[in-house]
């Protein structure tokens, strides 16, 4: 939620363990494109199989070897 306090400036409603103010100028406000650089990837939570906890994958978008090892992009 983002109220307007004063022209050209916005407070956000953060949670506590964002560590930045939670006033800013309005030029600063983009939408949503894509994830940031650095920013953590939140992993779906595995699904059970047959017993077996594992990840259920819609699709592998491309591959590399990398040390000897294929890397699979899903």
């Amino acid at each position: 939620m983002i109220k307007y306090l004063v022209e050209g400036a916005v407070h956000n409603n953060l949670p506590s363990s964002v560590r930045i103010h939670p006033m800013v100028n309005i030029s600063r406000i983009h939408r949503y494109r894509d994830q940031v650089r650095g920013q953590k990837v939140m992993s779906p939570p595995p699904v059970e199989i047959q017993g077996e906890m594992e990840y259920e994958v819609e699709r592998i978008l491309s591959k590399r070897k990398r040390y000897g090892k294929v890397e699979y992009l899903v």
